[in-house]
């Protein structure tokens, strides 16, 4: 603030507009394929540290990377509808992470409407930070929540 700006305390009786600036959620999402079929689950911590785990079965067969997306997805239109405006997200998925940064280029056809869709809500969001998490990272930074992840696996 400026050194001639006065501060007062002397308010009219008006409606002052109040800013609550809150960290950022944290949001990790993890998707997998198999011969079985193809799993996805987003675990998302609030500021205030509470856990909320998110984990569903997919109904096609489908790859990894489609799996990763769909986790990834799945994550993001909840944080639209909890109008989360800064989202700090977390993903064991090179591929995935990298592409939506914009570091590797999407390649597979079958990719592109998922990478699409999530830049189109990534968008929305807002402030979005991408960190990629090599495998077992993201089990180490969830260690306290593990019991959550135990149905995923």
């Amino acid at each position: 603030m400026p050194a001639e700006w006065e501060l007062s305390d002397d308010l009219p009786d008006e409606d002052v507009l109040v800013i609550k600036i809150t960290p950022p959620w944290k949001m990790y999402f993890d998707g997998a394929s198999h011969k079985e079929g193809a799993s996805a689950g987003v675990v998302f911590v609030t500021f205030k540290g509470e856990v909320l785990p998110y984990f569903f079965t997919l109904t096609q067969n489908c790859s990894n990377a489609v799996a990763e997306y769909q986790a990834l997805i799945f994550g993001l239109e909840m944080a639209v509808d909890t109008k989360q405006r800064h989202l700090k997200v977390y993903g064991d998925s090179q591929l995935v992470i990298n592409q939506l940064l914009g570091l590797y280029e999407v390649k597979k056809p079958e990719l592109l409407p998922y990478h699409n869709y999530a830049k189109r809500l990534m968008a929305w969001l807002g402030d979005i930070e991408l960190e990629h998490l090599y495998p077992g990272e993201t089990t180490n930074k969830l260690i306290p929540w593990q019991n959550s992840l135990q149905y995923f696996q």
